[in-house]
């Protein structure tokens, strides 16, 4: 029966690939179809469409397997010198390295970040914005992980367990002081790994943590996300999503949650705002106004490259952090240790929500306050950002007009082990004012 279920999930991931290849290939022959110079001489609007199609499906499906680069702009100092940000591991690992992004000839900033990227299916840097934003004002670091399916087998297994400890690992190498801002899926796990220091290593634990739209407490409000993971069995799970990797990569033989079939779940959930953004851009491709740096390649560009995660950390993820929901009954456990939310007593903790999160909802994340009963009130604050869907409290509008000034004070606030002193920006409230819930219907994903 296994080697039966091996190779049929081998022929389904080589099978999504193939369809993914044929389709950049269809791309590619409609687009040089499409620009011959034989159909100048009959200029019908079909044969910019034919070419525009084509160079939208092209560049859409070739993305799909291309790790982004960085591509950080320089920073500007008082002086009017630009510095180049240079992307360096610090610490390597199968699964995943510490990157420090250096900010060349100058000296390191007092504000220590470690941004904790997801690893829920695209690369760390869809955190790009976020890390550009962060650069001018702080020495940044981030988690940057693996594709599975680039990991040969032989480096073994990579759950939940092993992600927490990572962070452990990561906040141990940057020492005291350092700063934690974890973004989607690693909040719980972030929580976790504080929590682990905090009874272990209290040197070493974060000075701040920031929670920014992650599922601390699933069950505090449903969407589809909690819906899926609730009304799926792990049997029926295992089945239907978790495929081997075929020969074509290093990973071959690793068991994972593949990155296309992943796509394919973020595509549905907003189906047709997707549809209309590439209609949109076929047009705009035909009439000559598209760009190679437009705003729907920057984002689709980033968006549309996806990594595969390991079968055993998908599933874990779902089992114990949705359906178990151990992190919230504080019942999570690390190599056989427990983890007591309640050991956290001296680490500055924020939470922040979108009103209009569809993945998040307001309610999950701010949960960790209450989760944190030893951290005393002053050091406790949660802010709900209206109108914001799940990007934008890390990487749209949001985070840079509101979330992100809001971040800094509060990071700044705790720089040193005194008292916080009182916030010097609105929009944020104090952990003791109570919970904020919308009125309004939660909106879709601003993307």
């Amino acid at each position: 029966m296994a080697t039966y279920k091996g190779a049929k999930g081998i022929v389904s991931y080589d099978a999504m690939e193939t369809i993914r290849n044929t389709n950049e290939w269809l791309g590619a022959t409609a687009r040089a179809f499409g620009s011959y110079p034989a159909f100048a001489l009959m200029p019908h609007p079909m044969f910019k469409l034919i070419s525009a199609w084509g160079r939208v499906t092209e560049r859409s499906f070739s993305r799909m397997v291309i790790k982004p680069d960085w591509n950080l702009p320089p920073i500007v100092s008082e002086d009017g010198q630009d510095h180049i940000v240079y992307v360096e591991p610090v610490l390597k690992r199968d699964f995943g390295d510490l990157v420090h992004f250096r900010v060349a000839r100058r000296d390191p900033m007092p504000r220590r970040v470690l941004l904790v990227a997801p690893m829920s299916g695209h690369y760390a840097t869809l955190l790009r914005s976020t890390v550009t934003s962060l650069l001018p004002d702080c020495e940044v670091y981030v988690t940057d992980w693996h594709n599975a399916r680039d990991i040969p087998v032989s480096a073994g297994k990579f759950d939940v367990e092993d992600y927490t400890q990572y962070l452990v690992d990561f906040l141990r190498h940057l020492g005291p002081g350092t700063n934690m801002i974890a973004i989607c899926q690693p909040a719980p796990l972030a929580l976790a790994a504080t929590a682990l220091l905090a009874a272990e290593d209290p040197a070493h634990q974060p000075r701040s943590l920031i929670l920014i739209g992650g599922p601390i407490d699933p069950d505090a409000k449903a969407t589809e996300v909690t819906d899926f993971g609730h009304r799926m069995t792990m049997g029926e799970l295992d089945l239907l999503l978790i495929q081997q990797v075929g020969f074509k990569y290093r990973g071959a033989g690793r068991m994972v949650y593949p990155g296309l079939a992943q796509l394919s779940s973020f595509i549905a959930m907003n189906a047709d705002t997707h549809a209309n953004a590439f209609i949109d851009q076929i047009f705009a491709e035909a009439r000559g106004e598209a760009s190679d740096g437009d705003r729907h390649n920057r984002f689709y560009d980033e968006y549309l490259a996806v990594m595969d995660m390991t079968a055993e950390f998908y599933l874990s993820t779902v089992q114990r952090i949705f359906k178990e929901n151990q992190i919230a009954r504080n019942e999570f456990t690390v190599g056989g240790r427990k983890v007591d939310i309640k050991a956290i007593r001296d680490v500055a903790i924020m939470t922040v929500e979108g009103a209009n999160d569809d993945i998040s909802a307001p309610g999950q994340c701010v949960a960790a306050l209450d989760l944190c009963s030893s951290v005393p009130p002053e050091r406790k604050v949660q802010h709900l950002e209206p109108n914001a869907g799940h990007y934008g409290i890390f990487a749209g509008k949001s985070w840079r007009l509101n979330i992100r000034p809001l971040v800094l004070d509060f990071i700044d606030e705790h720089l040193s082990s005194e008292p916080p002193a009182r916030r010097r920006r609105g929009g944020s409230q104090p952990a003791d004012c109570g919970r904020v819930t919308p009125n309004e219907e939660d909106g879709k994903l601003a993307i």
